[in-house]
């Protein structure tokens, strides 16, 4: 008994789009819980910290554990779904995700909670590589960008209900997260609750079909057949589209990392540009945006509920950057977005580090004058905003479809993973780099902004309108 749904064919004048969005958005909820997760922690980053006694290191450690998970789940994810299918991928990462969900909910010491978290990192890690693999092989070339888009859109609507969840959470507990709902402390049920996006992604992974090309590499015509006049409309010749996919599979094997290398550059260039774009999405440093948000603004004199109120109102800044990209992502394309999100970035953030100058003391003792704090506050949004309609959707847009089709799940696995250990690389460093030079440290993520301009003009080519059997 096969485990994918495989739907029946349009009636002639039905359309299609409808149904492909729903398959689309049923596989970003890898996304989804990829976004909760990277922002439900900080939530409770303090309510951990002072159950079991810990500082800003042990701290950073259990926050970034996640992300050595996710490096590894991502480089092993293209591997996997290879040879099972993307769609059993997304059901092993439902479940891994969900078992993650109820172990940090009870941790007996902060090492087990790192060890749950490394466990939920491997299914993040996975999601995030399959969602744009898989968008981009169901996708018609129309709209696959909008498509595509869905992966940031729902990363960004995982971290607004996340700090929705957490602020609910912790204002019913009493205003701290170690205050009890239950008998439960409010931070061990902002961690628990993950369970529940979890069990809704594995479900919806039964109600969308498998990837066409995978199932042509499976010999499974049929199937492929259905799947692709489904999702292409009435007016498409699922043959001819099979003979086209089969003629680029033809001379192409199982992927393995050799078929990555490339001479003196030891990896192909085209697998270089993919590390290079994850790289710089992590360098800018917006995942302190959303991991660390309320030891950050309680670092310039905010308190608790405030700052938490604060991470709510830039997640509904990056929702709606997101909404703009998905608008714009197929009618300008990939690189024009890319570098005006660069510079808005870099200029936000070189306002940003102005303003953090101006920071007097340390820690929850530490404040702001009042118009430093408001022009703090003002390019924090703006810098989600930027990042939100450009690097935040292109980035995985590019992904889904750079790569030529033989390397193209493995590919996006190393990119993935790259852009996980760059995630880990900032997201450890930032508490130490906070308590050194809070200014400085944006100086630094301003610095990366300035230089993705330069990388993204030379190096990155428009993919807007091709076909994935047209790259490389």
């Amino acid at each position: 008994m096969t485990s994918t749904a495989t739907p029946q064919p349009r009636a002639s004048g039905e359309g299609s789009l409808g149904h492909v969005v729903f398959i689309a958005a049923a596989a970003a909820m890898g996304g989804f819980l990829f976004g909760y997760d990277s922002s439900v922690i900080s939530g409770a980053v303090t309510g951990i910290q002072k159950h079991f006694g810990v500082g800003n290191g042990e701290t950073a450690l259990v926050v970034s554990s996640a992300l050595l998970g996710s490096a590894v789940g991502a480089m092993g994810a293209g591997w996997l779904a290879d040879r099972i299918g993307r769609i059993k991928v997304m059901k092993i990462a439902a479940v891994l995700f969900a078992i993650s969900g109820i172990g940090s909910m009870f941790p007996p010491n902060i090492f087990v909670l790192g060890v749950w978290r490394v466990i939920g990192g491997v299914a993040i890690g996975m999601a995030s590589v399959i969602a744009p693999a898989y968008i981009a092989e169901v996708a018609p070339p129309a709209v696959r960008g909008r498509l595509a888009s869905f992966q940031q859109a729902a990363i960004v609507l995982g971290i607004f209900i996340s700090q929705l969840v957490n602020y609910a959470l912790n204002e019913g507990a009493g205003g701290s997260p170690n205050d009890p709902i239950a008998g439960i402390q409010a931070w061990q049920w902002m961690l628990g609750v993950e369970t529940i996006p979890a069990l809704i992604y594995f479900v919806m992974a039964y109600a969308i079909p498998e990837s066409p090309r995978f199932l042509i590499s499976a010999g499974r015509l049929d199937q492929a057949r259905r799947v692709l006049s489904d999702v292409e409309g009435p007016e498409s010749d699922p043959d001819a589209r099979i003979a086209e996919i089969q003629g680029v599979m033809a001379s192409e094997h199982k992927s393995t990392l050799r078929d990555l290398l490339g001479g003196k550059a030891f990896l192909k260039t085209i697998v270089w540009i993919g590390i290079g774009a994850s790289v710089f999405q992590q360098f800018v440093g917006i995942n302190v945006i959303f991991y660390y948000s309320s030891l950050l603004w309680q670092s310039v004199g905010i308190n608790a509920s405030n700052s938490l109120l604060i991470s709510v109102s830039t997640s509904l800044v990056n929702i709606i950057g997101t909404v703009i990209a998905i608008a714009l992502v197929d009618r300008i394309g990939r690189r024009p977005l890319a570098l005006a999100g660069s510079a808005g970035m870099a200029v936000a953030l070189a306002t940003a580090a102005w303003a953090f100058s101006y920071r007097v003391g340390k820690g929850t003792s530490a404040t702001l004058p009042n118009l430093q704090a408001t022009v703090a506050l003002v390019a924090a949004h703006v810098f989600v905003l930027c990042f939100a309609f450009s690097w935040g959707v292109v980035v995985w847009v590019l992904l889904g479809e750079m790569f030529p089709n033989k390397i193209r799940a493995l590919a996006l696995s190393v990119a993935a993973c790259a852009q996980w250990i760059a995630n880990w690389a900032i997201t450890v460093s930032f508490p130490s780099l906070s308590d050194w030079n809070l200014s400085a440290t944006y100086s630094i993520y301003a610095c990366f902004a300035l230089l993705s301009i330069p990388f993204v003009y030379f190096f990155i080519k428009e993919t807007k309108g091709r076909t994935l059997e047209s790259m490389g």
